[in-house]
């Protein structure tokens, strides 16, 4: 989608991208936008030298920010921006490795999206008209570029703990789970998680990989992608889906084929609390341990938490602090203390900025730990 390529640090090399790779600012008077982004650029691709192994890479950037669905609509472009506020207003921000990166390439999305779906994507935000899915995620322009960089910056932030650079790291807008291959779902336009969990098979060579979802809505995107891939973990902990979107996540679907038994959904019933969410919590540590992962990806969507419009979990803060605290001890014992946090949904806005904020804090805390 026109997006540099994507820095040869991911390979070990630590390399600074050249100005000479940006020659829409050279030979011509300043311009600040275009030098703001250069400088972005590079800023980005130094980042791994200034990091520490046990910092915490928190992305950011009007890019992903821009992830969103307009006036009205419950997932808008001003999450990005209570999350940023909370962590400066908490003293977070100074304990953290702030990066933004650049769009996914068309062969990232290729990772795990159809050609069709993506040329569908193009064309209908080219248009600015209609619907993506069924009637929940409508398409506007520039969102395919939006939806792009949210992949890059879950990719990067990947890339990031792959090479050694940090063992953790949080994306928040990220966690679209609901995109299947072929298709928009539920607000996810780009599957980002699944990308990732593809990469991480294709670019290193990893074998087994969990996917740890606490977010109100079942990812079905992600569970049905792998449903037979016995070296993708799952574990899921949700609304009951006989109350909430998208429907799916029983008991019962524990995968199939050779991954038949290998999958693990908790739904919870409407109201449920921090009790009920440990209890089921147990169960999700104890898959992990058994499963004895290389890499964890973790969807953290603040909409399990009290108060959200669209769900009906009581959740606290704090039990997505505990959640992000206990994967951050079971990545330190199984795969190198690798643990990449991605905000997913969550529509009361002081929510988000409460519930991410609290993983933030708790990655941040396993590092001091380690």
């Amino acid at each position: 989608m026109g997006a540099p390529a994507r820095p040869a640090w991911v390979a070990g090399s630590g390399r600074v991208l050249e100005l000479k790779q940006y020659p829409g600012i050279i030979g011509q008077g300043v311009n600040l936008a275009k030098l703001y982004y250069c400088l972005s650029q590079l800023i980005v691709r130094v980042l791994p030298v200034a990091a520490g192994r046990n910092e915490v890479l928190v992305l950011k950037g009007a890019n992903i920010a821009a992830y969103g669905f307009g006036e009205g609509h419950p997932f808008g472009p001003d999450r990005h921006d209570v999350f940023q506020q909370e962590l400066v207003e908490r003293g977070v921000a100074r304990q953290v490795t702030f990066a933004c990166a650049s769009e996914a390439t068309h062969a990232e999305l290729l990772a795990f999206h159809t050609p069709a779906h993506i040329a569908r994507v193009e064309t209908l935000c080219l248009a600015g008209e209609g619907w993506l899915d069924g009637g929940d995620t409508p398409a506007r322009r520039g969102l395919d570029a939006a939806a792009a960089a949210v992949v890059g910056a879950s990719i990067f932030a990947m890339e990031h703990i792959m090479a050694g650079h940090a063992c953790r790291a949080f994306v928040p807008v990220a966690g679209l789970h609901h995109a299947a291959r072929d298709r928009a779902a539920g607000f996810c336009i780009y599957n980002d998680c699944g990308v990732v969990l593809e990469l991480l098979r294709s670019r290193h060579g990893l074998q087994r990989v969990v996917y740890v979802d606490i977010d109100a809505h079942h990812g079905d995107g992600v569970f049905y992608a792998f449903e037979d891939d016995p070296g993708i973990g799952f574990a899921d902990i949700h609304e009951d889906g006989r109350f909430l979107y998208p429907g799916t996540g029983a008991a019962a679907e524990t995968g199939r084929g050779p991954a038949a038994g290998t999958k693990l959904n908790i739904p919870l019933p409407p109201g449920a609390g921090d009790d009920e969410f440990r209890a089921a919590w147990e169960r999700v540590e104890s898959y992990v341990t058994d499963f004895r992962p290389e890499f964890i990806l973790f969807q953290c969507g603040a909409d399990s938490l009290a108060g959200d419009p669209l769900t009906h979990l009581r959740l606290s803060p704090a039990a997505h602090g505990y959640a992000a605290g206990r994967l951050a001890a079971l990545a330190d014992r199984w795969c190198d203390g690798r643990l990449l946090a991605l905000g997913g949904g969550g529509y009361n806005r002081r929510n988000v900025a409460l519930g991410w904020t609290a993983v933030v804090e708790a990655l941040v805390a396993a590092g001091r730990a380690a």
